[in-house]
């Protein structure tokens, strides 16, 4: 998910809290807790500034955002909450926990895809049922911000309310892509799915050895043919690769990728992104050069 909805859950997860008998000090403790959480799993970004071999796809969502590092990032705060407040409380923990833990399982939804099982595999875990920025997110917790505004008792009750409406949205979401991917299998080898920014929409990319075909599609109306994509398959990639080792990421960290090889480049794409004729995450060697 982008940075907005990240900090959006992160103060709708202080705002589910009961803070009716809180110092100060202790509700400034769980909003950082709660929104810094929310946010620790992009510190991986930072890795730019020394991965010169492009060994890290656009130098995020890589361990940072494994389920095994959640607890040491919830561990984290808890000490921050103590340095700069001289606030103990379990219960950041687990809030810290729940705030890193909602993180990273709602990257899985969207189609970047992320190392949640890293270290220990180094797979890209991506189901692509949910857009990079999902305003339906938006809506609903905006709808709860508001309502608590013009409610005299402070309840977190609107808050613990959006969260099942979040919930529903990506049941319903995910529900409607499985079912969508599952009507392309006995059609094609390999399947991805991009969802779309108007809810019940998705792309559907779906390759054949060399051929790569991509859909619009929903479950209300019949699929739509956008892109015809050729794939050289039987390209040696070695030499890009030595060249250009971001390629090597992105063939390993996407779920499968467009080989161009023409009489300019030699690259690879990620289809899932391809728009007006571009991919956003290609790589790729000038063969002038």
């Amino acid at each position: 998910m982008d940075s907005i909805t990240h900090t959006l859950f992160g103060l709708a997860l202080y705002g589910a809290v009961d803070k009716k008998h809180m110092e100060k000090s202790q509700k400034r403790a769980y909003l950082l807790t709660a929104v810094g959480a929310s946010q620790i799993p992009d510190i991986d970004v930072i890795s730019q500034l020394w991965d010169n071999e492009g060994l890290y796809q656009m130098w995020h969502r890589g361990i940072t955002h494994s389920i095994f590092l959640t607890p040491l990032w919830a561990a984290l705060f808890i000490l921050l909450s103590f340095l700069l407040f001289r606030v103990k409380d379990a219960k950041l923990f687990f809030l810290g926990w729940l705030a890193v833990i909602i993180h990273n399982t709602a990257d899985l939804f969207n189609a970047w895809g992320t190392g949640y099982l890293e270290p220990f595999s180094n797979i890209r875990i991506t189901f692509g049922t949910i857009p990079i920025i999902d305003f339906v997110f938006w809506v609903i917790l905006g709808t709860a911000f508001v309502a608590s505004k013009f409610n005299k008792v402070k309840s977190p009750s609107h808050f613990k309310l959006a969260w099942v409406f979040i919930a529903l949205h990506v049941i319903v979401q995910s529900v409607q892509g499985w079912v969508l991917y599952n009507q392309y299998e006995d059609d094609y080898e390999q399947i991805a799915l991009s969802a779309g920014f108007i809810p019940w929409t998705f792309t559907v990319i779906a390759k054949n050895e060399g051929d790569v075909n991509i859909y619009q599609d929903n479950l209300f109306t019949d699929r739509k043919l956008q892109y015809e994509l050729t794939s050289a398959e039987d390209t040696d990639l070695n030499v890009l690769f030595s060249e250009k080792p971001e390629a090597k990421t992105l063939t390993e960290w996407s779920p499968f990728v467009v080989i161009v090889n023409d009489g300019d480049r030699l690259g690879v794409y990620d289809p899932r992104f391809y728009r007006n004729g571009q991919s956003f995450l290609f790589e790729y060697i000038d063969k002038t050069q």
